[in-house]
């Protein structure tokens, strides 16, 4: 399903995966009938309003509202076909310090994208999730999993609407705002990098593969999905020594919440998980329908306590390949 022709709407659209979308949308599908932004702050919309005017983009639309106001929601989705929720509260020591706030972002506001999407006769429904969700140690997980249950669940509840919802989960976006990159290009000043745990290891994506895999779903999910990319993990040391090879570590111990490795399948989800090649889907359980679907376009179901985790990861990225990913991604 091209995007020529849909109107579309992107919540939290003023973060770095919804400004990298809309670069990407508008290039690609320049006949994209309408191209909306809904968050709350009326600043970072203004500035983005600044990259993509409307006078030059007559498709583009700023909404102001917030995900957690149904009201809100269901006006702005008036005529929409196709909602893509990027909307959160994202920090792990905050969540820890203000845990309802995030849940009635993060929880409710997902359940407040499904009834409106419902109400509103919205066509496709892609929701964001994070490598923080699979087997959650932190509020943030937490939440990120009930959402991800939710969006599973709606295709169970949406009767005769024509509406597919899907997940997307991935890990650290390079150079996303609060990750680790800038935040040692920061410090790289100072001499002095605070390392968590010398054995940490994440998982790495670019904003550019995390659009195309939600323009993936969006164009092929049929319900029920939770996609999650084949993609490299880095050390956390190593990515210390391509910032700043001179800088001297200091061991700052993990944070509260804070996981030694990040996962994204589970062992226990392996059950339910089936290899696309570029994407593994971890499918609704119960729900033999999906499986024969892909199983008919070439899936095949993982080995039986298969997990996928930063630190038993088959891709790593080297030393020298953090370095060119970063002169590549970072503009600084």
């Amino acid at each position: 399903m091209p995007l020529n022709d849909k109107r579309i709407l992107i919540t939290g659209g003023t973060g770095s995966l919804g400004k990298k979308l809309v670069e990407i949308i508008l290039k690609r599908y320049p006949d994209v009938k309408r191209l909306v932004i809904l968050s709350r702050d009326e600043l970072k919309q203004f500035e983005m309003a600044q990259e993509f005017p409307e006078s030059k983009y007559p498709c583009m639309r700023y909404f102001l509202g917030d995900i957690r106001d149904v009201d809100r929601l269901k006006r702005a989705f008036q005529g929409i076909d196709v909602v893509i929720h990027a909307a959160a509260l994202k920090q792990v020591p905050a969540a820890e310090y203000n845990p309802f706030e995030f849940i009635k972002t993060n929880v409710l506001g997902a359940q407040n994208i499904i009834d409106a999407s419902l109400d509103c006769g919205v066509q496709t429904v892609v929701a964001l999730s994070t490598d923080k969700a699979a087997a959650p140690i932190n509020l943030y997980g937490a939440t990120k999993l009930c959402s991800d249950k939710l969006f599973v669940a709606a295709n169970n509840i949406k009767g005769k609407h024509d509406v597919r919802f899907s997940v997307v989960r991935y890990g650290n976006v390079m150079g996303s705002r609060g990750s680790v990159i800038p935040f040692f290009m920061k410090k790289k000043a100072d001499g002095v990098l605070p390392i968590t745990d010398v054995g940490m290891t994440r998982f790495n994506i670019s904003l550019e593969e995390g659009v195309e895999m939600v323009l993936f779903a969006v164009e092929h999910a049929i319900g029920g999905e939770i996609f999650v990319p084949k993609i490299p993990s880095y050390k956390i040391l190593d990515v210390a020594k391509a910032i700043a090879p001179e800088a001297k570590h200091e061991i700052v111990g993990i944070r509260p919440g804070e996981k030694l490795h990040e996962e994204m399948i589970t062992s226990s989800d392996s059950f339910n998980t089936i290899d696309l090649e570029k994407y593994y889907a971890i499918l609704p359980q119960g729900k033999p329908k999906i499986q024969e679907y892909y199983e008919s376009k070439g899936g095949k179901m993982v080995e039986p306590g298969f997990c996928y985790n930063s630190g038993t990861n088959e891709d790593w990225l080297s030393v020298e390949e953090i370095k060119s990913l970063i002169s590549k991604h970072h503009h600084d």
